[in-house]
């Protein structure tokens, strides 16, 4: 018996860690047995570049996350920036590179506020991004006037919408890119292995000289940038600014990070995992799609998804921590 206890205390994380990539193939099988399209290229990368908005936001947020922290302010920061986006570009050519720095820079600068306010006036992350939320979709509601506004530059959507090699969406490739960069930020900086330490134990990261609240201030420019890059793409896929086109969006992204593995507990999760988790969702709620459900039953799914995926890691936490404490 004292053998088969080691043994398992390796299984279980290895477990926890490859649970959504099982979901995610099994899921896929059972989606390809209702409806041959879900084995054909085209298809799937249809349904890729239609998740691109939210993989690339809640690359940002599984870092909010991996801290015990929550950006609920994600979705109304995609909405006004694609609605700065829309107003920079003018319908100009000349205006492309510029709009699409002013959306980036426009999540930054709204994270940046989240996390000085998290970090520093020791505000409730749920609270204050809550709040946050209702007070950028209230600006974007004054500036557009509560109608689409803004024009996006000339071949800004033929370019993100066009496939390369008439296979692979551009979007996709932007999607595949942000998941990237978080994975180096992730695995290769001081900044994502600090994030890892202060979201396991914010107390002895802190006795451990840790810069606390740095790395919480960074963590949500991070997630407030990528949620601008969302709103470039979602953009992108529909043309017009809209007026709050990104409302409801956080919700997605929490199911997909959570799906992912990264839970509120912190310190466990990967960007990887996030976007096995955002691809879940999305073969998902397709597949209730193309059964013919309603919107009602459809919203239901994703809420019973997140349950269950939140109810079965913590399962998993618990029994990796019993084992190793045996």
């Amino acid at each position: 018996m004292a053998l088969d206890t080691p043994r398992a205390s390796l299984r279980l994380p290895s477990l926890d860690k490859a649970a959504v990539w099982i979901v995610l193939v099994v899921l896929l099988l059972l989606a390809g047995l209702a409806s041959d399209a879900f084995f054909k290229i085209n298809y799937l990368t249809n349904l890729v570049r239609q998740a691109a908005p939210v993989g690339i936001t809640a690359v940002g947020v599984t870092f909010v996350m991996l801290l015990r922290g929550v950006d609920l302010s994600v979705g109304a920061i995609v909405s006004m920036s694609a609605v700065v986006c829309a107003l920079v570009m003018d319908g100009k050519a000349e205006n492309l590179w510029l709009g699409i720095a002013a959306a980036s820079a426009c999540g930054a600068a709204i994270g940046l506020a989240n996390g000085l306010l998290i970090a520093h006036g020791k505000v409730s992350a749920f609270i204050l991004t809550l709040g946050m939320s209702i007070v950028v979709y209230g600006l974007v509601q004054m500036g557009t006037g509560g109608t689409a506004r803004g024009i996006v530059s000339p071949g800004f959507r033929e370019v993100l919408n066009s496939r390369v090699g008439g296979v692979l969406p551009v979007l996709v490739i932007f999607l595949l890119v942000a998941m990237a960069i978080g994975i180096f930020l992730q695995s290769r900086t001081r900044f994502g292995r600090s994030v890892y330490l202060i979201g396991a134990n914010p107390d002895a990261a802190r006795l451990a000289g840790l810069p606390v609240n740095r790395v919480t201030v960074i963590a949500y420019v991070v997630s407030g940038f990528f949620a601008g890059l969302g709103g470039l793409a979602l953009l992108a896929r529909t043309g017009v600014s809209g007026t709050n086109p990104g409302a409801g969006m956080e919700f997605d992204v929490l199911a997909a990070v959570v799906l992912g593995g990264t839970t509120f507990a912190g310190g466990r999760g990967s960007v990887g995992a996030t976007f096995a988790g955002v691809m879940v969702l999305f073969i998902a709620l397709n597949l209730a799609n193309v059964a013919g459900l309603p919107y009602a039953a459809q919203l239901t799914i994703k809420g019973l998804i997140i349950i269950a995926a939140s109810a079965a890691h913590s399962w998993i936490g618990w029994r990796v921590s019993a084992r190793t404490q045996q």
